[in-house]
């Protein structure tokens, strides 16, 4: 399995490539928030309480990934290398708009 993109084992080498501000915009891309809880991650709430932020498997190779800021989940397709992973996501979390609520 090494080299699979869309492993969700993969994901943090790709946030790891991401500079700050775009470490940012995927926090708000999954979660609709741009900032962490002054308690981190463990705090993140979602529309009926705590929510930890998750990853699922999901979708075709072809497919962006996609975010359920209810649930703090990131839906990621099964990508077939790394680079597909990191141009997908960066692609998702910079073309994607939000509904800009804080």
């Amino acid at each position: 399995n090494e080299g699979i993109g869309g492993e969700p084992r993969n994901f943090p080498a790709g946030v790891l490539e991401l500079n700050s501000a775009k470490k940012l915009r995927l926090l708000q891309f999954v979660t609709g928030t741009s900032s962490v809880p002054y308690e981190g991650f463990a705090a993140l709430r979602g529309s009926n309480g705590l929510r930890r932020f998750c990853i699922e498997k999901w979708g075709k190779i072809t497919s962006l990934p996609r975010a359920h800021t209810c649930f703090n989940r990131l839906d990621l397709p099964p990508y077939p290398s790394y680079p597909v992973l990191y141009e997908k996501l960066l692609t998702a979390v910079e073309e994607t708009s939000t509904f800009g609520l804080e």
